[in-house]
């Protein structure tokens, strides 16, 4: 169950989480990418190219997003010289970031207009539980892809599957397969969370965002069931 749930449920359970949480947010938060958050360049971009001025949260979550995963590493390191579990941590940290957004999305009853502080405060929350999962991903499960950013998850499952349709003689390497089972996986993974994101703003509007915490809840749960995670170690 331990090396099953960090090869698989754990990295499916945040490929899952950030689908959600990027879907919602770009719904109720004026085309915000939490979770993509480099997608908010574009968008910046396009917003100067019409002659406007892009919207606050468009011009800061990636400063945010950049302050909290440096304050993350170096978070971590000091955890992980003390001698504590700084994967589980941080992950717990996640969790409350993601409960403040959504009690904050329900009192507040979004979507709210731009720039108000009550929609740039959930939106750059929200961006900071990403950068959060962004950061442990980068440094603990360091042999999945990117729970985040799926195109290159995408690419790699379509080059392996025509491999598998046409093998080479011998038949389909085994670490070819193994690859394309883990990586449709997480890339299914990601593809559900936004479209249950889709069908649950529609249906319940901003109380979808209870879900994301609920989700991270049972990451940590999966966590817990698992061996303990290698300390993360100083750059350098």
């Amino acid at each position: 169950m331990g090396h099953a749930a960090m090869k698989y449920l754990l990295p499916s359970l945040l490929c899952f989480n950030a689908g959600f949480v990027d879907t919602a947010g770009f719904v109720a938060l004026n085309g915000l990418f939490a979770a993509h958050v480099t997608g908010n360049l574009v968008t910046f971009a396009a917003a100067l190219a019409d002659g406007r001025m892009p919207d606050l949260s468009k011009i800061i979550a990636v400063p945010v997003f950049c302050v909290v995963v440096v304050a993350a590493r170096l978070l971590s390191q000091a955890l992980a010289q003390r001698g504590i579990d700084d994967f589980r941590v941080l992950m717990a940290a996640k969790l409350v970031l993601l409960a403040h957004a959504a009690l904050v999305a329900i009192q507040v009853g979004l979507p709210l207009a731009a720039d108000t502080p009550n929609a740039v405060m959930t939106g750059m929350t929200l961006v900071s539980a990403m950068a959060l999962q962004n950061a442990l991903h980068r440094t603990h499960l360091t042999d999945a892809p990117p729970s985040t950013v799926m195109t290159g998850t995408m690419t790699q499952v379509l080059l392996d599957a025509t491999q598998a349709m046409r093998p080479p003689a011998g038949g389909l390497p085994e670490p070819v397969r193994l690859r394309l089972r883990r990586f449709a996986l997480f890339f299914a993974s990601f593809c559900g969370g936004c479209a249950v994101a889709a069908l649950l703003y529609r249906a319940v509007g901003v109380w979808c965002f209870l879900l994301p915490p609920l989700v991270a809840l049972a990451e940590i749960l999966v966590l817990s069931a698992a061996p303990p995670a290698e300390p993360a170690r100083p750059a350098g």
